[in-house]
């Protein structure tokens, strides 16, 4: 069964950076879109961003500008540059691949200090 794994996560101050990558665990075929999305504490999981085969990106209001997704399609790898980030960041990021199949992580913790 694949497995994605997310790394990168972490504590950083308010206004700093971080880099999450997501690696699938063997070769899919198919992929079509690679994705990241946020579940903080109390609420529900919502969309961050995305990116589609051929390079189309996808962000919510609340990180465009700051948030820069990437995709290796070759790899099945996908990644999200935060930059300036806010207290109001701070979540457990999922990514999730998208093509014959739903395909998800468990998760890295993201926590972001004022």
């Amino acid at each position: 069964q694949v497995q994605l794994t997310e790394s990168g996560g972490g504590l950083v101050q308010a206004g700093g950076s971080l880099r999450l990558s997501c690696a699938a665990s063997e070769p899919i075929l198919g992929i079509v879109i690679m994705a990241w999305y946020r579940q903080a504490p109390g609420n529900q999981r919502e969309f961050v961003a995305r990116i589609t085969n051929n390079g189309y990106t996808t962000y919510t209001d609340s990180v465009k500008g700051r948030f820069a997704i990437s995709g290796d399609y070759a790899k099945n790898t996908a990644y999200l540059q935060m930059n300036s980030l806010e207290p109001e960041d701070t979540a457990v990021y999922y990514c999730s691949l998208v093509g014959p199949d739903v395909y998800w992580g468990q998760g890295t913790q993201v926590t972001v200090s004022s």
